[in-house]
């Protein structure tokens, strides 16, 4: 995920890790994503497929989002190839758990203040790869 710099001809690639604002925001986005999917009711469905503890998947979300936005490759170094489909296989994904990521990272982003275009862009970014995790017909 990266663009050309509008503001001069021939710079070089921004990415959206950097246009994020690099670790320190990933980490805000990760951490608020979580705490909303914590907090809020409409949440709930989502949680459920979460462990009672949040610390390990707010650690994997964020590595996986730095190289996944054009940051540094913090899962692969980690745990090797990302494999989402399969590595989330083992829980029931459908249409209204993949609804309810988008709408906990679009309120996330909000929250953060990133640019209105920069959110529309990782959302649908966001929900390519969101849908092909679906895994479930419902």
């Amino acid at each position: 995920m990266s663009t050309e710099s509008d503001d001069k001809p021939g710079s070089a690639e921004v990415t959206a890790f950097e246009l994020v604002g690099g670790e320190a925001r990933v980490r805000e986005l990760v951490d608020r994503f979580y705490d909303l999917m914590d907090l809020e009711p409409q949440f709930a469905g989502l949680r459920a497929l979460h462990p009672p503890s949040l610390e390990g998947s707010r650690d994997k979300l964020f590595w996986f989002l730095c190289g996944w936005l054009g940051g540094p490759n913090h899962f692969i170094e980690r745990f090797g190839h990302p494999r989402l489909r399969a590595r989330h296989m083992p829980f029931e994904i459908g249409v209204s758990e993949r609804d309810q990521w988008m709408r906990c990272m679009a309120l996330a982003m909000q929250d953060l203040g990133l640019s209105e275009d920069l959110q529309l862009r990782l959302m649908q970014a966001f929900f390519q790869t969101a849908d092909w995790m679906r895994n479930v017909a419902r």
